[in-house]
């Protein structure tokens, strides 16, 4: 059995082992892989390809025949064309829930820094204003406590539902919306429209798929529904938003503060308006990169191949 993993670097910097692959058969690493001709070359005979952003397309498949597997090593899985592979018969497997505990951690992370700006604050002591203070304290920013505020959550799966115990924890109400409602969400959450969710949301946090209905679901209409100077947090995906309308919300004052582990183009382009957009924290889709939801999420690719070689294929997203 050939293997070949396309965009090693992406899941594997240099602090995992790709060695548990070997048992199935020959590994071919590369860090990373820029072309369509480049895809092609380098899986052309082989049989199991791992991917996390590199395009699978028909073109792609009509030349590489001999793909037997293609599995994302991520949860996503928009890079791939899933009918294509259907038609060929190539299962797509992905990692449903390897980085819930990571995401909904950096979640509340990002909240706190907007709620504190301690990265600021520490960066004014280093520089040394507390030694030349006259005061034992200041501040430069406004500070803002969560207990009695609302989180409303949009899209309320396994990442929402953590981010959702750890705003309760907080001393936060919270609402949810989702197109699908569960009993267990009902137990950490009041579920509402998403006209609700936007007006009384203190914080708003994204935590739902990008889909056509979901595309640049926030936007100047949205916006202008939330809460003057509420504050928005996005750590799912980047084109969940619309860059230049929340770039200007921001600098009208319409929203206090944004904070986003996610852009619409990654890596980021250099005239993306919310890098010059006041009170908006900007972190490179790192959200997923703890060591420990990087080791599950390969020990789940190695669960997807073997579970495929033995005849009963899971987490399949093109069945």
């Amino acid at each position: 059995m050939k293997l070949v993993v396309l965009d090693g670097r992406a899941l594997n910097p240099g602090d995992l082992s790709y060695d548990c692959l070997r048992q199935f058969g020959t590994v071919t690493l590369y860090d990373k892989t820029d072309t369509p001709e480049e895809t092609i070359q380098r899986i052309a005979d082989s049989e199991i390809v791992l991917i996390n952003k590199v395009p699978i397309t028909e073109e792609i498949l009509a030349a590489c025949p001999n793909i037997r597997l293609i599995c994302i090593q991520a949860t996503g899985y928009n890079v791939v064309d899933l009918d294509a592979c259907k038609k060929r018969g190539i299962p797509v497997t992905n990692v449903p829930s390897y980085g819930t505990a990571a995401v909904a951690q950096f979640t509340m992370g990002l909240i706190l820094e907007l709620c504190h700006q301690i990265g600021v604050h520490n960066h004014s002591v280093h520089q040394g204003d507390w030694i030349q203070s006259e005061a034992f304290c200041y501040w430069l920013t406004p500070q803002m406590e969560l207990s009695g505020k609302t989180l409303g959550i949009l899209g309320f799966g396994r990442i929402g539902q953590a981010v959702a115990k750890l705003g309760a924890a907080f001393g936060m109400s919270v609402l949810a919306h989702s197109p699908r409602q569960t009993a267990q969400g009902r137990q950490l959450a009041e579920y509402v429209d998403l006209d609700t969710l936007l007006a009384k949301s203190d914080i708003l946090s994204l935590h739902c798929p990008l889909f056509p209905d979901t595309n640049q679901i926030i936007n100047a209409s949205t916006i202008s529904k939330m809460k003057d100077g509420a504050m928005l947090i996005n750590t799912a995906r980047g084109g969940l938003i619309n860059e230049a309308d929340l770039a200007q919300a921001l600098t009208l004052g319409k929203l206090r503060g944004a904070a986003l582990d996610v852009v619409c183009q990654e890596p980021m382009a250099a005239d993306n308006p919310l890098l010059y957009a006041p009170n908006c924290i900007i972190t490179p889709h790192m959200a997923w990169a703890p060591v420990e939801s990087r080791q599950r999420l390969l020990d789940c690719v190695v669960e997807n191949i073997r579970s495929f070689l033995a005849g009963k294929p899971q987490n399949v997203v093109n069945p």
